[in-house]
């Protein structure tokens, strides 16, 4: 059963993101008609942004036929990922100021795509419209629209900050490398791995101390945590870089004493040992006490 959910709501996950993102199909057309640097400021203007919403809505009506019930509700959330990945990869390859943004774009739904297909493979019984994280927590939207915020204000009265390169491919690296180490861990810990705490042991449970979890006790969670600031570094959003920072490393903190109660609960001394042998992987985040 588990893994007949895992093909059918993985497969309608991939076919919709894939929808989504054949929004790029639109700049390809009009770059057949025009110079490449035209193709920007189309998107912007009334015909292309009549293009984009008719396109959205043709791939939407679409799904509506192909999918009822949850499965829908599965592909339309993939495609909405997918079209924000599309719109991102035509910013970033558009010659236009907002590249940077582009590639936020595409960082930040590619994050939520794959928490989801990830967690298909990995856990299909703990899968759930949950795994798209999409509506994390009320923070977490509201972290995601003040970067925003601050980007377009910055953007309008110090366009200068916005162009610092460097920066941005700074904040690009972290991004690659703590998404890549996030996805590593979710990987090796397998059917153990869920994006809730667990109070309760499950019969499948083991301590998993293999691959990334050799380096850091919580490799997921250290990679989020670095691709968080990263989204902002890319952004070159100094508020936002501060006030990410601050907030992720307060709720890793509680995240990962709540989570090691359980596990120091779960596997006893053997947790106990793992945790003097292997840090956190967080600055200044050494986990719950133990006597």
């Amino acid at each position: 059963m588990a893994g007949s959910k895992l093909v059918l709501e993985a497969r309608v996950s991939i076919n919709g993101f894939i929808l989504g993102l054949s929004v790029v199909v639109i700049p390809l057309i009009r770059t057949w008609f025009g110079r490449h640097d035209w193709v920007f400021d189309y998107l912007t203007e009334t015909p292309g942004k009549i293009a984009i919403s008719s396109h959205i809505a043709l791939i939407n009506g679409l799904l509506l036929l192909i999918y009822k019930g949850p499965l829908y509700k599965v592909a339309v959330r993939a495609c909405f990922l997918g079209v924000t990945f599309g719109c991102g990869l035509i910013i970033s390859f558009s010659e236009t100021t907002w590249t940077h943004f582009g590639w936020y774009m595409c960082s930040l739904s590619f994050f939520h795509y794959s928490e989801y297909l990830v967690t298909a493979i990995i856990n299909p019984r703990s899968l759930s419209l949950d795994s798209f994280l999409l509506n994390h927590s009320v923070e977490y939207t509201l972290a995601a629209v003040s970067s925003w915020v601050e980007f377009i204000v910055e953007k309008l009265t110090v366009p200068e900050l916005k162009q610092l390169s460097w920066l941005s491919f700074l904040g690009l690296f972290m991004v690659l490398c703590g998404e890549g180490l996030r996805k590593a861990a979710m990987l090796t810990a397998g059917s153990n791995f869920n994006h809730i705490v667990q109070n309760e042991k499950a019969q499948s449970h083991v301590l998993v101390t293999s691959g990334v979890y050799a380096y850091f006790r919580h490799p997921s969670y250290v990679g989020w945590f670095y691709w968080s600031i990263g989204t902002q570094v890319m952004l070159c959003n100094p508020l936002c870089i501060l006030a990410y920072t601050i907030a992720s490393w307060r709720f890793f903190r509680e995240r990962i004493e709540e989570e090691e109660l359980s596990l120091i609960h779960f596997f006893a001394e053997d947790y106990v040992e793992y945790k003097k042998r292997v840090p956190t992987g967080l600055p200044f985040i050494s986990g719950i006490r133990v006597n």
